[in-house]
């Protein structure tokens, strides 16, 4: 057993192991366990400094989560959109695959509560189907592999993955969503990324929300994958009383740069049974994203989206830096509030369509 084995063969998992370390009412940790699995890494567990801190808010039960009636089991509509059990395929080029229903530790908001943790909704044997799904649409030329999380599973049992889908010509880019480098960074192994480095491209978005996440571990870890030729990226929930605040969230994303992480999304946090408390205003996801836009480097201010409820896909929202659009200028306002003004090119008098041209309504296909 290599030693990431080990060290996720510690973690925390059961009702007794959560209420006692954090100092919790033991029947309240049952009633939440029934409801979504528990499990934190030592790792992880290591870094929570008191009770109630933003790293301890993402992963240690909460009875709040079966005290609210709001959000849905599924509110991207991701089943509706699944063709085979193991695939989302919502837009035009590009497919979800889950293959693993395990994490390394489980977030509280997960958008995939519904079957996360449950090997008989994610389960190794939807694979083949994922796979020759993916063989007979040709149109789909880029794979995001998912869960729960891929890089829980082993190097062998990835790499047979990978083959499988590197082997199929119409696919052009794979790319990994994972945790691990956040959660069990000890996970990211030279074994590992000399097996990834074979099947380029190969992409990875990985998943940090608070600056106390990018530790000596986790940035060697990163760093690792860096050097192997993986582009990474990142993808950050907005969340209440961990990062719904500018300097919270201007650090974290310039500390990703640090570790070669370029910042790629900001997420609305999704309409998720159970997660209420996590939920912030949109207004608030935008003031965060004007205390980036102009305040630091371009490279830092990822896209703040909304991951529309009903499977609508991930919708950019920015503020209204574009004041007024006449022939004649544009009227803007910079990051600080200043006004600007840029001249049109001078063409003859364009007739403006009362409504959107009909060719530029696009639906999104539903297989």
């Amino acid at each position: 057993m290599d030693d990431w084995q080990l060290i996720l063969r510690d973690s925390l998992r059961t009702p007794e192991e959560i209420a006692e370390r954090f100092g919790l009412d033991l029947e309240e940790v049952r009633r939440v366990n029934r409801e979504f699995k528990i499990q934190i890494t030592p790792y992880y567990a290591s870094l929570i400094r008191r009770k109630g801190d933003p790293l301890y808010k993402q992963v240690v039960p909460d009875v709040a989560e079966l005290a609210e009636n709001t959000g849905e089991e599924d509110p991207l509509d991701e089943d509706l959109d699944s063709p085979v059990p193991s695939i989302v395929h919502r837009y035009p080029d590009r497919v979800l695959f889950l293959v693993s229903h395990s994490c390394a530790s489980y977030c509280r908001f997960c958008t995939r509560k519904r079957k996360v943790g449950d090997p008989m909704k994610i389960h190794p044997r939807y694979i083949e189907d994922g796979v020759n799904y993916i063989k007979e649409h040709r149109e789909v030329r880029d794979v995001i592999i998912s869960g729960g999380d891929p890089l829980i599973l082993s190097d062998e049992k990835l790499e047979s993955i990978l083959a499988q889908l590197r082997a199929i010509k119409h696919v052009e880019i794979l790319r990994i969503g994972s945790r691990v480098p956040c959660f069990l960074p000890q996970r990211i192994t030279e074994k590992l990324v000399n097996m990834l480095k074979k099947y380029h491209p190969l992409y990875m978005n990985v998943h940090f929300n608070h600056p106390d996440e990018i530790t000596p571990e986790s940035s060697r870890a990163l760093n690792m994958l860096a050097d192997a030729g993986i582009p990474l990226g990142n993808q950050t929930v907005l969340l209440k009383g961990v990062n719904d605040d500018v300097m919270t969230m201007r650090r974290l994303m310039q500390k990703l740069l640090t570790v070669r992480v370029r910042p790629y999304y900001i997420y609305q946090a999704d309409y998720v049974k159970g997660t209420d408390h996590f939920r912030t205003t949109v207004e608030k996801g935008l003031e965060i994203y004007q205390g980036l836009r102009g305040w630091t480097s371009g490279l830092a201010v990822p896209q703040y989206v909304i991951d529309a409820p009903g499977g609508g896909g991930k919708i950019p929202l920015i503020p209204e830096y574009v004041q007024s659009i006449t022939d004649e200028k544009v009227v803007m306002r910079n990051y600080a509030g200043e006004i600007f003004v840029y001249p049109q090119v001078k063409t003859q008098k364009r007739k403006r369509p009362r409504t959107q041209p009909p060719c530029l309504r696009v639906e999104s296909p539903r297989v």
